[in-house]
């Protein structure tokens, strides 16, 4: 029998006391935690960013975490029109080269000791003198450095004046000044870090970065100093920080979704796309009173690319290339695979929504018009059995299985191939690949942008044109529309070029892409826009 003293009462008292503190405290952390919930916008990545230095914002998943922390000179609303940023107006010379910014007063950089005294000062235009000097560096090898191909110089005048004079008038050039290569940057920082800008980037943007803990979380804190305003004179950001993890299956993150974990879903994937739709593309009454459901045009044209560099492969031949075209039923592959979420690619290569496109007669479901042309390639060739394969990455297998089967009725015979998309990348660009599944977004909203994977001068590796697609009068087109300041007769130009694309068949278009977005009903201020760029300086979470 164990004896206690007044000294072991007093013991135990005392780590009671200890405990009962702990649980209070921790069940107060919880509820301060839980209060504080609806000031954080939490996101997930499949895949792990890879810089959150401007210079290297290619892919979607960088660009969004970019845009979070830059700014540039200009920026793109909703309905993509180019309004200001940091340049609070421009004007344009009479011969369209010469464009001169001039600059807000009152943008500082996110602080840092770097910078003094006040840990921050203010943006000039030598910043950006020194921003766009740094994309064209052969040492930093910017993905970016495209941009600039048609400037002949820039400068800064002044602290608040930066003028750039193109090499001949290109009407696309202010749409191009706000991707996020063309976010200003401080030297003195970037210079201190050197490549390991990328992991401790300072901006001007409305978040700053907090931690990064690579491929499991990565953490934005609001910029206390943000010098956007909404309408009534409250500043911007709403939100108190953005947190984003990093699942890369899609199941998990629709799970974290669906148990309220995280706050927005971008896209609709096969892995989920029954669960959360119904056949007629509308949520399921089991997410209606939890879930919203955002959809709008989308920039993005989904095709499959047919390498005719190379004579010897099978699938180049016009005839086949036509006859694949003409396989399947565009309108049933978006109704049954896509729960009616797209438009099918029945006109030409440009999106709806851009100057040029213009319902243009494309590629819809003719299948004895397609058995006739694979008739008239075998008594052509003598090739009695025409193969063809079709390689993809897992994503877009379904879309190419159906296409597959559909090809066979005709008389083609057809293996599909699934490998990483990063593989698909490498491969496309060496021409090792017959036909390849693949997408083009707009980087910027100009017809252009879509026709250029199609001019000669941009064969791989050297820019976009992955079919090696050449044709004279293609090529003369496109840069007379490069010249043409009329946005109309520049419109007509496209028309042409596009229409051209339908008549030599470099590619199977399959549909023109939506933006689909699912957020929790507690998101406000989200919306949409058809370039898909996550915005986040206005949204809010109410409790």
């Amino acid at each position: 029998m164990i004896k206690l003293t007044m000294q072991h009462f007093k013991l135990i008292f005392k780590q009671l006391s200890i405990l009962c503190w702990l649980l209070i405290s921790f069940s107060c952390q919880q509820d301060r935690s839980k209060d504080r919930d609806h000031l954080v916008f939490r996101y997930n990545e499949h895949a792990n960013i890879t810089s959150l230095d401007p210079a290297f914002a290619k892919d979607q998943r960088n660009i969004w975490a970019v845009h979070q922390l830059f700014n540039g000179l200009v920026e793109m609303d909703a309905d993509l029109n180019v309004i200001p940023a940091i340049a609070t107006s421009w004007k344009v010379s009479d011969d369209a080269q010469t464009y001169t910014f001039t600059l807000r007063d009152d943008v500082p950089f996110h602080k840092h000791k770097l910078f003094g005294k006040d840990s921050t000062r203010t943006v000039t235009a030598y910043d950006f003198e020194y921003s766009f000097e740094r994309i064209l560096d052969d040492k930093l090898a910017s993905s970016g450095r495209w941009i600039f191909k048609s400037v002949d110089r820039f400068k800064a005048i002044d602290d608040s004046t930066f003028e750039i004079t193109l090499k001949q008038p290109f009407p696309a050039f202010l749409s191009l000044l706000t991707m996020k290569y063309c976010s200003v940057v401080p030297k003195e920082i970037v210079e201190y870090y050197g490549n390991s800008f990328r992991a401790n980037p300072i901006g001007t943007g409305p978040f700053q970065f907090k931690i990064w803990e690579e491929n499991t979380k990565l953490v934005l804190r609001r910029n206390p100093n943000y010098f956007e305003k909404d309408a009534t004179g409250t500043q911007l950001p709403y939100l108190e920080a953005v947190a984003i993890t990093f699942l890369p299956d899609k199941q998990s993150e629709f799970l974290q979704f669906a148990q309220g974990n995280i706050d927005f879903l971008n896209s609709l994937d096969p892995s989920y796309q029954d669960e959360i739709l119904n056949a007629s593309g509308q949520l399921r009454e089991t997410y209606t009173s939890t879930v919203n459901m955002i959809t709008g045009p989308y920039l993005n044209t989904e095709y499959l690319g047919i390498y005719i560099g190379d004579s010897t492969n099978v699938s180049s031949h016009h005839l086949l290339r036509k006859a694949m075209n003409y396989s399947f039923d565009r309108k049933k592959m978006i109704t049954y695979l896509r729960s009616g979420i797209g438009t099918p690619a029945i006109h030409g290569f440009i999106p709806k929504g851009l100057p040029g496109f213009n319902n243009i007669k494309g590629f819809e479901y003719e299948p004895e018009r397609a058995k006739s042309l694979v008739k008239q390639y075998i008594s052509e060739t003598g090739n009695a059995s025409p193969e063809v394969a079709i390689t993809t990455n897992g994503q877009y297998l379904n879309f190419c299985e159906y296409i597959q089967r559909e090809l066979e009725k005709t008389g083609i015979k057809a293996s599909v191939n699934v490998i990483p998309a990063s593989t698909i990348r490498e491969k496309r660009s060496k021409g090792e690949l017959p036909i390849f599944r693949a997408s083009w977004i707009a980087d910027y909203p100009d017809a252009e942008n879509y026709l250029s994977l199609f001019y000669s001068k941009n064969f791989t590796p050297n820019g976009p044109n992955y079919t090696r697609f050449k044709n004279i009068q293609f090529d003369e087109w496109y840069e007379t529309a490069l010249r043409e300041t009329d946005p109309t007769i520049r419109a007509k130009i496209y028309t042409k070029m596009d229409s051209l694309l339908i008549s030599e068949a470099p590619l199977i278009p399959l549909y023109y892409d939506q933006v689909v977005r699912f957020t929790q009903k507690n998101v406000q201020g989200l919306g949409i826009n058809p370039q898909n760029l996550l915005e986040l300086k206005r949204v809010q979470k109410v409790k």
